[in-house]
């Protein structure tokens, strides 16, 4: 009779997974307008992995190459995408008159790509800390000295060289103009009252 119905209604591990990624897809679209509470959920899964790697008293190693990682993402997200200490001429205009086209600072690591790095990264780190094999026994002060070593070298190195090339990579939002006219009530808000 109806032979193979049983496997042909089941969805195949390949249409499950394709499902899977396409949800997934859907919710990271609706995330992107949302960076409060995006960074919000990544301080939470920051904060529960160190509260694992606290309770486990271990994975120190994993926590360092977790450091490195974001760091690394950090420092990516604050850079130019052209980088002007590259030797093809290239330099950050300032202002329109140095002949060259004002262009808005534009970074190597958007902001929306620099959370996901960082929140993925940061999962599978969690992840990691469930099997015992990256458990390497390590002195973990000498880690924690390294790494801030590692860090102010490496943001001194950053910060030098926004100055150097004079750029500002953290911007607030667009500036809010107060309109003098509507404060006053020239526009017309007040037609129509009796005064």
């Amino acid at each position: 009779m109806m032979e193979g119905t049983d496997e042909d209604s089941r969805p195949s591990a390949e249409q499950t997974r394709a499902n899977l990624q396409r949800a997934i897809q859907y919710w990271l679209d609706k995330s992107t307008i949302h960076t409060g509470p995006r960074w919000v959920f990544f301080a939470f899964v920051l904060a529960l992995f160190f509260l694992r790697i606290y309770m486990a008293n271990g994975y120190f190693i994993v926590a360092y190459g977790l450091g490195i990682f974001l760091l690394n993402n950090f420092i990516a997200f604050l850079s130019p995408m052209d980088d002007p200490t590259e030797d093809d001429g290239l330099r950050l205009p300032t202002s329109d008159s140095e002949g060259k086209e004002f262009r808005p600072f534009t970074r190597r690591l958007p902001e929306f790509k620099f959370w996901l790095a960082c929140t993925r990264g940061t999962l599978t780190a969690f992840l990691m800390t469930f099997f015992s094999i990256f458990d390497i026994p390590v002195f973990w002060p000498i880690l924690l000295m390294y790494f801030f070593i590692l860090f102010f070298m490496t943001m001194k190195r950053q910060i030098m060289h926004m100055y150097k090339h004079k750029y500002i990579p953290i911007s607030f939002g667009k500036a809010k103009y107060k309109d003098a006219g509507v404060e006053h009530g020239m526009y017309g808000g007040g037609m129509g009252k009796k005064r």
